[in-house]
C-alpha cells in the first residue's frame, strides 16, 4: 500500500473516541473504557461500510436468482425479500455482527455508567442546583405504552427507567454510546442535525427569526442546544417523557453554560402550553420511537401551538418512494426486526404529506428537504461516503 493509500484509507476512519466533548456531567472513562469505545466505533463503521454492502451482492447473485427459479416470478413485496434474506448465510453473519456490536455497545456504556451511578447523580443535582427554575419534573406523568413495550436500541430499561434517587444513569449512557453507534459523524456534542439545521434555515430563511422555539422529544437535549446557540435571543424550550433524560440535559446544559433553555417532563400528545404559543416546534429523530395513534396526536398539538407564521420540522427517516427496491425497502426495516424500532417501519410507510394536512397544514406550505450534518471533527469528514445527510420534513402554519 503505497502513502496516498494509507492516507485515504486513514481518512476514511471515524474519529477517536477522545474527540467526545466531556461536558461536566459526562462520566468520567478508564483508559480501558475509551478503548473498548474506539474499538466500537471501528467495528461500527467496517460493518457498515464494508459488511453491510456484501448483502446486495448475496442478494443479486444468489437470493434473487434461486427465488426466481423455485416461484417463477420475481419478488413482489419486501417481506418477501425478509423471508428469503433470512436463509442466506452471509445475511445470517451480517444480521449477527450488527446486533452483536449494538449489544456490546450498550453493554460498554451501561457498565461505565453504573460503576458511577451515585456520582453521576451527584454532578448531575450540583449542576441543576445552580438553575432549578428551568427545569421541571412531573412524578405523575405516565410513560406512554410505546415506549414500556420494548427497551429501545437494546438499552436496558429504556429511556425513562430510575434506579436511584435523581437518577441519570440511562441517559449518560445514551450519551455516551452514541458516539460510537454514530461513528462520530455527528461531531463531538452529537449535535449535528440542528446545527445544520440552523445553517439552513439562516441560509434560506433569513427573515425567520423565532422568539420561542419548543423541541419534542428533546431527549438529553443534545439538538435543543444547538438550536439555542443557533437562536441566542431565542426562548428554547425542551420536552419529554423522561425525567433522567431532562436531568443529565438540563445539567448538561447547565454544564456547557447554555442559559435560553428550560427544560420539562411532559408528553407530545398533550403539549402543556396555550394556542398559538411557538415560532418554531422541532423534533430530531423521535417520531419513529411513538406510534399511530400518538403521531396524529402529535401533529395536531404541534399544529395547536405553532403561531400563524410558525414553523413545524421534523428531522427523520424519508418514506419508502415508488422507485425504491424491494430490497433497498427491506434493508431499511432491519432496526425494526433487530434493534427494538417496532414503529421503523411503519415510518418508512407513511404518507407524511397527508399526516401533516390532516392536522390543517395546507398542500402548498409543505416542506421537504435534506441537510447535510455538521461535523466539528476536524478533517474527518473527507472519506468517501463519511458525510451523513438527513432528510428534514415540515410545514409552515398559515
Amino acid at each position: 500500500m503505497n502513502r496516498t493509500d494509507e492516507k485515504a484509507q486513514a481518512m476514511n476512519l471515524p474519529p477517536v473516541y477522545n474527540h467526545v466533548e466531556k461536558h461536566g456531567a459526562f462520566p468520567e472513562i478508564s483508559h480501558d473504557e475509551n478503548a473498548r469505545f474506539n474499538f466500537l466505533t471501528n467495528l461500527n463503521r467496517h460493518l457498515d461500510s464494508v459488511v453491510k454492502p456484501g448483502n446486495k451482492v448475496a442478494f443479486d447473485k444468489r437470493i434473487k436468482p434461486w427465488f426466481q427459479e423455485r416461484t417463477g416470478h420475481d419478488f413482489h413485496t419486501s417481506a418477501e425479500v425478509k423471508e428469503a434474506m433470512r436463509q442466506d448465510t452471509y445475511y445470517q453473519m451480517s444480521s449477527a455482527l450488527r446486533r452483536a456490536m449494538l449489544e456490546m455497545t450498550q453493554q460498554a456504556s451501561r457498565s461505565m455508567v453504573l460503576r458511577q451511578i451515585d456520582s453521576l447523580a451527584d454532578k448531575a443535582s450540583f449542576y441543576n442546583n445552580q438553575r432549578p427554575e428551568t427545569l421541571t419534573l412531573d412524578p405523575d406523568l405516565e410513560i406512554p405504552h410505546y415506549l414500556k413495550i420494548v427497551d429501545y436500541h437494546c438499552l436496558p430499561g429504556s429511556y425513562y427507567t430510575e434506579y436511584i434517587a435523581d437518577d441519570v444513569a440511562n441517559a449518560a449512557a445514551d450519551d455516551a454510546r452514541f458516539f460510537v453507534t454514530t461513528a462520530g459523524k455527528f461531531g463531538e456534542l452529537s449535535d449535528g442535525s440542528s446545527k445544520a439545521l440552523v445553517n439552513f434555515l439562516t441560509h434560506n430563511y433569513p427573515k425567520f427569526n423565532p422568539r420561542r422555539i419548543l423541541d419534542i422529544g428533546c431527549g438529553a437535549g443534545h439538538n435543543l442546544l444547538a438550536l439555542a446557540m443557533g437562536y441566542p435571543d431565542a426562548e428554547v424550550i425542551g420536552i419529554d417523557v423522561s425525567a433522567p433524560m431532562l436531568r443529565y440535559g438540563h445539567a448538561r446544559a447547565v454544564s456547557l453554560g447554555v442559559e435560553n433553555v428550560r427544560f420539562i417532563q411532559a408528553n407530545a400528545e398533550t403539549i402543556p402550553f396555550d394556542n398559538d404559543s411557538f415560532d418554531w416546534v422541532q423534533s430530531t429523530m423521535f417520531l419513529h420511537e411513538t406510534s399511530t395513534r400518538a403521531i396524529n396526536n402529535i401533529v395536531r398539538e404541534v399544529y395547536r401551538v405553532l403561531v400563524s407564521g410558525g414553523l413545524m420540522l421534523h428531522v427523520e427517516h424519508a418514506q419508502n418512494t415508488p422507485d425504491m427496491s424491494l430490497f433497498e425497502q427491506f434493508m431499511r426495516d432491519w432496526d425494526t426486526f433487530n434493534n427494538n424500532e417496532p414503529f421503523y417501519r411503519v415510518m418508512h410507510q407513511m404518507d407524511k404529506t397527508e399526516w401533516m394536512k390532516s392536522a390543517g397544514f395546507q398542500s402548498d406550505n409543505l416542506l421537504q428537504f435534506g441537510i447535510h450534518i455538521v461535523n466539528n471533527n476536524n478533517h474527518r469528514l473527507t472519506g468517501d461516503g463519511f458525510q451523513t445527510r438527513q432528510n428534514v420534513f415540515g410545514a409552515w402554519k398559515e
